[in-house]
């Protein structure tokens, strides 16, 4: 008799991250611009950031955390089939950052592109992974969030200097049958938002020039108060949705990853989620906001400390610029 094959899905089999050594302190920073530890602290939750070495781009700190991945997964990179990067600073225009990764892993065989979505690239891009595992179009995937936003940063802008650090994460997705694996993930846009988070220059509508240097378009524009107050109703609705396409409660999530943006966006979502903190992943008190590399940051801590276990239900949560917001349930296989 003939037995239907059941569905794949795209399961994590390997974590892996990286982050460069200079630490940048928010008593360094007090050094730098008008502010304070304190002010910091209390605003954000943020402590301290990782700096890239001028030698450093992007492509570097994305190798580290592939490489780191693929090792964890068990996989050489001669056998990766497709690279997805999410990513707001890209080491150039073109070629994609993607690209020069797959090189410098000489992934030879992998398929290899960038994702744009800010913040929530990371999902974006484990979004477009998971379907090619699905489909069978792709076997062994690389997805990595890498930012070096040091260099796009207004160090004497007080208000979003103290915020972002540079990093990088990466897991890889390989197929499997059963209920373990991604079991969904929700994305979201809004471009008439698009002006509380950007960086304007270095595009085609502001190309470089002494002009838009001397504006300041090349460095993150944001208006946080704005930001602060769409992030936590985003989030609240990207996770409970996610969780009602699978038919399940807030209490039935083991772990939330959330981005690394705000201590207090982190915990006004935990709250309206009614999770305690205890089942919250945060460490942005150490790398501050890493973009797109946030949530791959977080997600190979709380692996590598095991605080995700075999059955877990990890809940994973973002928003950025665009603005794009964005979920991720994935039921954990170790």
């Amino acid at each position: 008799m003939h037995r239907e094959r059941p569905p794949l899905r795209a399961r994590v089999v390997g974590t892996g991250s990286y982050t460069p050594g200079h630490v940048l302190t928010n008593h360094d920073l007090e050094e730098m611009v008008d502010t304070s530890d304190e002010w910091i602290t209390e605003r954000t939750g943020i402590k301290e950031r990782r700096i890239a070495a001028e030698d450093e781009n992007t492509s570097d700190l994305a190798y580290e955390a592939s490489v780191r991945a693929l090792r964890d997964a068990g996989v050489k990179p001669k056998d990766v089939d497709l690279i997805v990067l999410a990513t707001m600073t890209a080491d150039m225009p073109v070629p994609a950052t993607a690209c020069i990764l797959q090189n410098k892993l000489e992934a030879k065989r992998a398929v290899a592109f960038d994702v744009g979505a800010a913040c929530s690239g990371f999902l974006f891009a484990l979004s477009v992974a998971e379907n090619y595992v699905k489909t069978g179009a792709a076997g062994r995937v690389l997805v990595v969030g890498a930012e070096v936003l040091s260099r796009f940063v207004n160090w004497q802008d007080r208000s979003t200097c103290v915020l972002f650090g540079d990093g990088a994460g990466a897991v890889v997705l390989a197929p499997a049958e059963g209920d373990e694996g991604i079991l969904s993930v929700e994305l979201h846009s809004d471009g008439s938002l698009g002006n509380l988070l950007c960086l304007p220059g270095g595009g085609a509508r502001s190309p470089a020039s002494p002009e838009s240097l001397q504006q300041g378009l090349h460095y993150i524009h944001m208006k946080g108060n704005e930001l602060f107050k769409v992030a936590v109703k985003s989030l609240e609705k990207a996770a409970l949705e996610c969780l009602k396409k699978n038919k399940m409660k807030p209490s039935e999530v083991s772990l939330l990853v959330p981005h690394q943006a705000n201590l207090r966006i982190i915990q006004a979502t935990a709250n309206r989620l009614k999770l305690p903190m205890e089942r919250v992943m945060v460490n942005l008190q150490t790398y501050g906001n890493t973009s797109a590399a946030s949530i791959p940051l977080a997600l190979d801590e709380a692996v590598r400390t095991r605080r995700v276990r075999d059955g877990d239900y990890v809940l994973m949560e973002a928003f950025g610029g665009g603005l794009t917001w964005a979920s991720a349930l994935v039921k954990w296989a170790a």
